[in-house]
């Protein structure tokens, strides 16, 4: 069989398909050094991987026979895909089998964000209600969404705003045809909006592409939202934004230095956090290992790949 070199966890169905198929090595990225490699590397001939990890392009050189990187995920940030391609690398994703999730979360981490869910229940729990009434809080219908990134997740979020409002705008490289307002780049976007939601993919292009700019067109009434990845938006530039009112909040599932969450917005009332938890549930991760394997399956037996990045 096949030899695998595992270093993210998986739902446990797919983890017993991998294991049934193929001869597994785990370890964790930061095992992955010299030594490592000079010990198991001319064996590995795929890698399992999640897309907040990628590969290294030192670990990827350090395996010889390595014929694919597979992303549990969509992302492919972290993978040199130039590397890749130069060594005749397959790199594969999960894409569409998460989607419904990650919309829904924008939604929820909006709504828990604009109504203070997650204060609320703490507010119950502490039983502090019986004293009076929480603070009021604010709608989300009829709020002007912007979504910066109009992919297959983009698209997904915006009908699901589309239940509490008209008012939604988007910012693209392109000009789509959807009945969306289209604004060039995230700081116009972000002009309009209440809700700034960003469904983009990390790449060189968006590397903190929001940032200062984007909160102060947001200004201190309007909220940003990141379903996407960390790298996207300028994380210090955050913090000095809410901190000071220039930004009136912010609900992040993801962080540039996952899983490391500044103290600064922890400590924020006008701020939620949740795991990376975007695509965390039963029905997707099992989708997401299936194809993932799928793809592994079909590099292997030399068939057509089903989800190809590379």
């Amino acid at each position: 069989m096949p030899k695998l070199l595992q270093i993210t966890a998986i739902h446990p169905d797919a983890q017993a398909r991998l294991a049934a198929g193929y001869e597994l090595v785990h370890a964790e990225l930061p095992q992955l050094d010299a030594a490592w490699l000079a010990r198991h590397g001319a064996e590995i001939e795929g890698v399992v991987t999640g897309g907040h990890l990628g590969l290294p392009a030192a670990v990827m050189t350090g395996l010889p026979r390595l014929r694919v990187i597979a992303i549990n995920g969509v992302g492919f940030d972290k993978v040199d895909l130039a590397l890749a391609r130069s060594r005749g690398v397959r790199v594969t994703n999960t894409p569409d089998v998460l989607t419904d999730d990650v919309a829904d979360l924008a939604v929820g981490l909006t709504l828990a964000l604009l109504r203070r869910l997650p204060q609320a229940d703490a507010y119950v729990r502490a039983g502090r209600w019986p004293a009076g009434e929480m603070p009021l809080a604010t709608k989300l219908t009829g709020k002007r969404i912007g979504i910066f990134g109009l992919g297959r997740i983009g698209r997904a979020a915006a009908r699901r705003f589309a239940g509490f409002t008209d008012a939604i705008a988007y910012a693209d490289v392109t000009r789509q045809d959807v009945p969306f307002t289209w604004h060039p780049d995230p700081v116009a976007l972000a002009a309009g909006s209440d809700v700034l939601v960003i469904c983009a993919a990390a790449s060189a292009d968006t590397r903190r592409i929001i940032g200062t700019p984007v909160f102060e067109a947001l200004g201190p009434s309007g909220v940003l939202v990141n379903v996407a990845r960390g790298s996207i938006v300028d994380e210090p530039a955050l913090v000095a934004a809410l901190q000071a009112g220039r930004l009136g909040g912010a609900a992040l599932d993801v962080f540039e230095d996952e899983p490391n969450v500044p103290a600064a917005l922890i400590g924020m009332e006008n701020v939620v956090v949740t795991p990376h938890i975007a695509s965390a549930t039963n029905e997707t991760r099992r989708a997401m290992g299936e194809l993932m394997i799928d793809n592994i399956d079909a590099v292997f037996a030399g068939r057509p790949i089903p989800a190809a990045v590379v």
